[in-house]
């Protein structure tokens, strides 16, 4: 369990790094999600306590990845590490991520444009992770 916990603290900390990372390239690429985010009426202030609480999110994403990953790596065991790890991503992004910017889309008064970059990011992301988790979750 310690391995778990260790792995997945790890794989928080890359999945929050890669997040901001793509959060800043995707601002480059469509400045107008910067005044977007700095909406008041959609999104907390960065100085409200509680949006502490996003730089918990990948860490506790990372840990319970983590533990999905030792229960169902033997099913990917005929791939290499390198396509464990996309289908592994893959599949945690079409059951989650993809539904959840579909509903967030058709609920939230957000553009289509931050959706893209989250379902993108999200991509990224969990593939990253999962190439983590098929090398080090052995």
């Amino acid at each position: 369990m310690k391995k778990i916990i260790s792995i997945g603290l790890l794989g928080g900390l890359m999945l929050l790094t890669v997040g901001l990372v793509m959060g800043q390239l995707f601002q480059i690429l469509d400045p107008s999600l910067k005044s977007e985010f700095e909406n008041a009426n959609l999104f907390r202030s960065w100085s409200d306590p509680a949006m502490m609480l996003f730089f918990v999110h990948p860490f506790l994403q990372g840990i319970i990845l983590a533990w999905v990953w030792t229960r169902i790596k033997e099913i990917l065991q005929m791939h290499s590490d390198l396509k464990r790890g996309i289908y592994f991503g893959l599949a945690v992004w079409l059951a989650c991520t993809f539904p959840g910017m579909f509903i967030s889309y058709s609920s939230f008064p957000i553009s289509l444009m931050m959706i893209l970059s989250w379902t993108i990011s999200g991509l990224v992301e969990l593939v990253f992770l999962g190439i983590f988790f098929s090398k080090t979750l052995k």
